[in-house]
């Protein structure tokens, strides 16, 4: 007896490869994008990197050190020994309750850089209407000459204004006395309000040029077919001015203003070189020479300190309203 064959086994069908899921694939390329978007928005900060780190030590570091100062009873015991002395707000609380303050250096100090930028802003654009209408060659002469005065460093100019007003030398009392509108020769360092006039003088000197050719730029850059069209409507040089060029230099001028606020309200050199303005006169101070007063000359760096923040604050909330108000206004 034969034993059955065994079954002859079915031919096996090769299995079709699995075709990639359309999932798989979109979420590789949204992933390949995603990647190269993060690369894309941190390679900036890689390259701005070494530029923050040497402002963060250059300046933030020396903010934060004199917020630390602001807190304690800094003087020359504490640079002595190295030992801090905190006192927390009392500095601050001293400074708030000084009628000094309100009476003589806050005024100076806000008066001042209000009637300095007001000025500084205003001859400085003056002066770019003028420029716009000279031709090129007299354009860049005058444009140059300006300049020399911008490049005068803050304690030469200074000086300058001071010899100028010299009770004894001054060509300000020469030309009085030989008009016959002075008999004797007037000291006007000694008055409030005579020596913030030389003062303002000098600021606006030196800060015109910067303004003059910034709006240089911008009046340039006004579509001359606007004017044109405007002067045929019979619209005056006045009226072309403040309807057509002063909307258009908006941005402009919010630069250089935002720019004379910051330089204005830390004026030190111009005042703190005239006859009296380092501290002699009490009546002329002003925040900043206070705060240098305060440290230097009577050691009390804490104190001195502590001045210097209010001042940052105040020009920080200064430059914010003004720049809250200019995109209030655009956005209008």
């Amino acid at each position: 007896m034969t034993a059955p064959a065994p079954p002859t086994p079915a031919p096996s069908t090769p299995s079709a490869p699995s075709a990639p899921s359309a999932g798989s694939g979109a979420g590789r390329v949204a992933g390949g994008w995603a990647g190269r978007a993060r690369a894309a928005a941190v390679r900036p900060w890689l390259l701005l990197a070494p530029a923050l780190l040497v402002l963060a030590v250059l300046l933030l570091w020396p903010l934060v050190r004199v917020g630390l100062f602001s807190l304690q009873d800094y003087g020359l015991r504490e640079i002595t020994t190295g030992e801090p002395n905190w006192i927390g707000l009392e500095n601050y609380r001293e400074i708030l309750t000084t009628p000094e303050l309100w009476t003589v250096v806050l005024p100076n100090t806000v008066g001042f850089a209000v009637l300095s930028v007001v000025g500084t802003v205003a001859f400085g654009t003056a002066v770019a209407v003028l420029l716009a209408s000279l031709g090129t060659f007299w354009r860049t002469v005058t444009s140059s000459a300006i300049m020399a005065a911008w490049a005068m460093p803050a304690v030469t100019g200074t000086y300058v204004w001071v010899w100028i007003f010299d009770a004894d030398r001054g060509v300000f009392n020469d030309v009085l006395m030989n008009l016959g509108l002075l008999d004797d020769p007037t000291n006007w360092f000694t008055n409030r309000w005579t020596f913030y006039a030389i003062v303002l003088l000098n600021v606006i000197h030196h800060g015109f040029p910067f303004v003059a050719v910034t709006v240089l730029a911008g009046l340039l850059g006004v579509p001359k077919e606007m004017l044109e069209a405007a002067e045929m409507d019979g619209a005056g040089s006045f009226r072309r001015f403040f309807s057509i060029v002063v909307p258009q230099l908006r941005q402009v001028f919010a630069v250089v203003i935002i720019l004379s606020t910051i330089w204005d309200f830390k004026v030190f050199a111009q005042v703190y070189l005239m006859p009296g303005g380092a501290g002699s006169n009490r009546s002329v101070l002003n925040l900043g020479v206070w705060s240098y007063v305060e440290s230097f000359g009577q050691n009390r760096y804490g104190f001195g300190s502590a001045i210097a923040v209010l001042l940052t604050v105040l020009l920080l909330v200064v430059t914010a309203v003004y720049v809250r108000t200019v995109l209030a206004e655009e956005e209008r």
